[in-house]
Order: structure tokens, then C-alpha cells, then sequence
């Protein structure tokens, strides 16, 4: 019987150095610093002004890999959790592998949006549990401000830039890493947030610029109703699962795509809000590096310790959603 448990055994994360604060955005667009706040929890998020979203993955990695002591050499595969890839193809994880110096690394692209990285997270772990891959890197960033139309402020307002990544490794102690996951997709959600530009749908052309196809386009109230719903029932079915409660969970590590989201999912876990990650009113959502990017901060900070329990959840475009339940291992 194969018992290898997959362990994460280091963070690191990047955050461009320009601030996009709302009292910027008043500027570009009808909205005020107190609407922004109060509707979503954000004050403030980061813009990368040059390069691309593998460039934010590099400093992340990086970090990585000086947490645990080890070189680019030695890791086994790359996932990278994007919706923002550097292009269509060569993957963004091929992009990286080339960028770090990770000669022996395989690696592949998993476009799930928010969801982006808990999806990622979730095939890396089964990855190890084979027992034919010893160190998976596993990377969730985005530059948003890419495909953001700053005229729109029903998205500008949300987004920010970001890259969080982790190690995955096989656990000495089969109570400790990725324990249990349960992922979902619903793509009758596709209506409500999109970019239909740019795909084999809607090719390039002066037309798609012009009707703005390359943007993101998302309706806010359909998306939240839903998200509410979506990410708050995935994490009380994990708990479930596990024979957990509310008072057993250290930390809920949440998408950050809006506040009262966020308090709605801790509420159904019946979480005091102390116990919750929260970072969106300094970076907003930056898509798929919001979990790995409060992992890190958190980590950090030495607020995270060995053998704490974690409920990571999301809920983005697709629709996609899921959580994942991990003993905290180092």
C-alpha cells in the first residue's frame, strides 16, 4: 500500500515594487477610496510596470529555494497556476524552468483562474504520492494589470500583480502535508466572467481590440452570489470529510477576491476572524498567487507552525472552486 504524503517544505512569494492605491484609481475613474473599501475590503494592490508574469515566479521560486537550502537543479516538476501566461505557448512553466536554471524539471500551464492554484496544489500532491517525483514546485502568479481595462471600473478596481509558490516533497510522517482535497467546475458560469479575446474563439484583430475582447470582463453580482455560496459549502464539506470542526482549523487560508467572501466562508466554519489570512487590502486579487502569497507572509511572519491545520479555498472563473486540507509540516 502506497502511504507517501505529500508535505509542503517552503514558500516564497514576489510583490512589484509600484503601489495602485484607490485614491490613484479616483483619478482614472468614478469611484472613491470609501466605495472601494467598504464594497470589497481593498485599499491598495501592486502593478508590474516592466516584464512579465514568469518574471514575478522568478524572485518567488527563488525564495523557495534558499528556505530549503536546495538548488534549481534539483527540483522534479514545475506547475504553474496562471490565467496571465507570459504566451500561449511555450508554457509559463517551460519559461521558468529555462529562467531558474532547472535543468532536470518537467513542468506544464493550469489555467483555472482563482482557482488556479488549489488546483495545482492538487495535482502536484497526487504527483509525489506516486512516489516518482521527490520535489514539485508549485507556482500560482498573475499580472492582472495585463488584461485589466482601466476605463472599467467594475474590474480595475479588484486586480492587482503578484506570484506565491511552494515545494512539494514526500513527508516522513504520513500525518503531516496534503491531506484530503475536493476540487469542482461548473462552466455555466462562463457568461459571467471571461476574456473572450485572443483564443481560437476570437482570434486577434483590430476588431477585438476595438470591442475590448481582451480585457476581463466579469459580472460582479452574478460572480459573488455564487462565490459566496460556492467557496463557503467546499470548505464546511472538507471539514466534513475530515471529522473536523471550526475549533480544530488554525488557519483558513481564503482566495482573496473580496472581503465579505472571505467572512461569509469563516462564518459557515464557524472561524473567529483571528484565525483567517487576510491580506486583500494591500495587493486586492491577484488570482492564482492570493493562497501562495498569504501562505508565504504568514510563514514569514512565524505565524504558521508544524502540525497546524489549514483550509485553503477558492472560487474563480470557470465556474471553478475547492479546498484543501493540509498539516502544516515544517
Amino acid at each position: 500500500m502506497n502511504n507517501i504524503r505529500a508535505a509542503i517544505t517552503a514558500v516564497g512569494h514576489y510583490v512589484p515594487e509600484k503601489v495602485l492605491t484607490n485614491h490613484d484609481l479616483e483619478k482614472l475613474v468614478e469611484t472613491n477610496d470609501e466605495w472601494i473599501r467598504t464594497r470589497t475590503g481593498i485599499s491598495e494592490r501592486r502593478i508590474m510596470e516592466n516584464g512579465a508574469t514568469s518574471d514575478m515566479a522568478v524572485p518567488a521560486v527563488q525564495m523557495v529555494l534558499k528556505n530549503r537550502g536546495i538548488t534549481a537543479d534539483e527540483i522534479d516538476v514545475i506547475i504553474f497556476a496562471t490565467v496571465t501566461p507570459d504566451m500561449f505557448f511555450p508554457a509559463t512553466a517551460c519559461v521558468l524552468q529555462e529562467k531558474i536554471g532547472a535543468n532536470k524539471a518537467w513542468g506544464f500551464d493550469i489555467s483555472a483562474a482563482c482557482s488556479g492554484f488549489v488546483y495545482a496544489l492538487s495535482v502536484g500532491s497526487q504527483l509525489v504520492e506516486t512516489g516518482a517525483y521527490k520535489k514539485v514546485i508549485v507556482v500560482g502568479a498573475d499580472k492582472m494589470s495585463a488584461i485589466l481595462d482601466y476605463t472599467d471600473r467594475n474590474t480595475c478596481i479588484l486586480f492587482g500583480d503578484g506570484a506565491g509558490a511552494v515545494l512539494l516533497e514526500p513527508s516522513s510522517d504520513e500525518s503531516l502535508g496534503v491531506i484530503d482535497h475536493k476540487l469542482y467546475s461548473d462552466g455555466t458560469g462562463g457568461d459571467f466572467l471571461y476574456m473572450k479575446g485572443g483564443g481560437s474563439l476570437n482570434p486577434p484583430s483590430h476588431q477585438t481590440v476595438e470591442d475590448k475582447l481582451h480585457y476581463i470582463y466579469q459580472d460582479g453580482k452574478s460572480v459573488f452570489k455564487v462565490a459566496v455560496v460556492g467557496m463557503a459549502d467546499v470548505s464546511e464539506e472538507i471539514l466534513k470529510r475530515n471529522n473536523l470542526t471550526g475549533a480544530d482549523v488554525d488557519w483558513l487560508v481564503p482566495h482573496q477576491a473580496n472581503l465579505r467572501i472571505i467572512d461569509a466562508t469563516a462564518n459557515r466554519m464557524g472561524l473567529d476572524k483571528s484565525k483567517v489570512m487576510i491580506n486583500i487590502s494591500k495587493y486586492g486579487n491577484t488570482t492564482a498567487a492570493t493562497i501562495p502569497l498569504c501562505l508565504s507572509e504568514w510563514w514569514h511572519a512565524g505565524k504558521v507552525k508544524k502540525g497546524q491545520n489549514l483550509i485553503l479555498a477558492s472560487f474563480g472563473a470557470g465556474y471553478t472552486w475547492g479546498a484543501v486540507y493540509v498539516k502544516w509540516a515544517y
